[in-house]
């Protein structure tokens, strides 16, 4: 395999300054690639994938065709993240968190920020995010949001961009685990020469987080799933089993005596933190959707009393819509007094007139995005577009604009792909994961999605993309 024929192209790569020349930190990486026999890299990819098979590593694509749990892609060619670029990243993490923590504590309070005019109220009270049951919430330690999971791209520059916050439930660690356990059997030589700095303790992190919320000495913890038919019940399961937690759906929780409780073969058991994986909605039949199935009657009577604690708080989605994501560099500002340390994507708002214009005028241009999807879904890419298509959303934009965003269409940074028996560029984002309890952690990596499709700037697993591990070296 010719590395040194490895072409960056115009985008910033991960791994390649130019052509044949690679950064300081993959150059150990590189030189291990092109020293291994003809085909050995592929026939280790083709063993990689036989693990993940055997591991069981899956997720569920909605609607698809072809049944519904698919197996991982996985390419096993790492990202690599150099320290000064890690601790960058890390403090801008902290900040951010820090900052929208107490945006969500104000908007459900005193509402400063909306009296001072820093963000149109109505943008607020038109958020499908923002819950009035919600409204004087005082969730245990005063923490909303205790596990996000906030994606970043790099681009031509060579900096970190925040491209979106994920506040609610925010998905995919599990892969990140899994993914280094497949490449430590894959490249046990390569962990032994790098330092990478482990991501195996995430559980024990995420332990502490969720016993944090709780005054007794020995709290009850349950991990709360829809069930199997979740696209994410993979994750829901390895978690639950790595941090030693019972995984529970509705039907196994009651509220009793004010108190929420488990069934066991033992009898009932009282729970005093619930990791939820469910949406706001289907919480409670009680305070939210009366037609699930999924929630558990009187749940939020017990959390508003105090005497369980939910992760993260039911109402934190108010800070995940992308219209309130374009005023998050204000919030910084407005809470911290501080400038923002990783700056957001130059964002368009629909909902004003002038935003509007604009994006109508260049959608051939533009990325845009319906302000409460995820997962690739409600997004059109204009230069990949037909008319017909822009027409559509320019129809939908008219109707319905504050439930649209845009952005420009990102060059975003490229990693060397395994592509049959050689390498090629393929573009990336990177999903970092951040936990609040006592402090802040960063887990050191996160989630490198790849568009695994050749010129695709899609890289969620249902549009197509994969995973590759991440190598933040100490």
């Amino acid at each position: 395999m010719k590395f040194s024929q490895y072409d960056p192209g115009q985008f910033y790569d991960e791994l390649y300054e130019g052509t044949g020349q690679p950064r300081p930190g993959s150059k150990l990486l590189l030189r291990k690639f092109a020293s291994l026999p003809e085909g050995e890299l592929k026939k280790r990819q083709q063993a990689a994938e036989r693990v993940i098979l055997n591991m069981g590593m899956t997720f569920g694509v909605y609607g698809s065709n072809d049944g519904h749990e698919q197996i991982f892609p996985f390419d096993i060619v790492p990202r690599i993240v150099e320290p000064p670029d890690w601790t960058h990243i890390e403090s801008g993490l902290r900040q951010r968190l820090r900052a929208l923590n107490l945006f969500i504590d104000d908007v459900y309070h005193e509402q400063k920020i909306l009296k001072d005019g820093v963000i149109p109220s109505e943008l607020i009270y038109s958020s499908k995010g923002f819950l009035n049951a919600c409204w004087g919430l005082k969730p245990p330690r005063g923490i909303w949001c205790h596990i996000a999971g906030i994606d970043l791209v790099r681009i031509g520059d060579g900096r970190y961009y925040v491209l979106e916050d994920n506040m609610r439930c925010p998905s995919g660690v599990a892969y990140v685990l899994e993914a280094r356990q497949v490449m430590k059997r894959t490249f046990p030589e390569l962990f032994d020469a790098y330092r990478v700095r482990p991501v195996d303790d995430y559980p024990s992190h995420l332990q502490d987080t969720l016993r944090y919320l709780s005054d007794l000495p020995d709290p009850t913890v349950v991990m709360l799933t829809p069930g199997m038919f979740n696209s994410a019940y993979y994750e829901h399961s390895l978690l639950a089993q790595k941090m030693g937690v019972e995984l529970v759906e509705a039907n196994d929780l009651a509220v009793i005596d004010g108190y929420v409780h488990m069934r066991t073969t033992k009898g009932s058991q009282r729970v005093d933190v619930i990791y939820r994986r469910i949406n706001d909605n289907y919480l409670d039949p009680l305070a939210f959707r009366p037609d699930s199935t999924l929630g558990v009657p009187g749940l939020m009577d017990v959390y508003q009393k105090g005497r369980v604690a939910l992760v993260n708080a039911p109402g934190t989605g108010v800070a995940d819509d992308k219209a309130i994501y374009a005023y998050v560099p204000k919030i910084i500002n407005y809470y911290l007094a501080e400038e923002p340390i990783l700056p957001n994507v130059q964002t368009y708002l629909c909902s004003e007139r002038q935003d509007r214009a604009y994006v109508l005028e260049h959608l051939d241009q533009l990325v845009v995005k319906a302000t409460n999807e995820a997962g690739g879904y409600g997004m059109l890419i204009g230069p990949q577009s037909s008319k017909q298509e822009r027409d559509e959303y320019a129809t939908r934009i008219e109707a319905d604009p504050r439930n649209y965003i845009a952005q420009p269409t990102l060059a975003l940074s490229r990693v060397p792909t395994l592509v049959d028996d050689h390498l090629e560029g393929r573009h990336v984002d990177l999903r970092p994961y951040v936990l609040y309890g006592r402090e802040i952690y960063v887990l050191p990596g996160g989630m490198t999605r790849v568009a695994l499709r050749k010129g695709s700037l899609v890289v969620n697993s249902s549009q197509g993309g994969g995973n590759k591990d991440t190598w933040v070296l100490s």
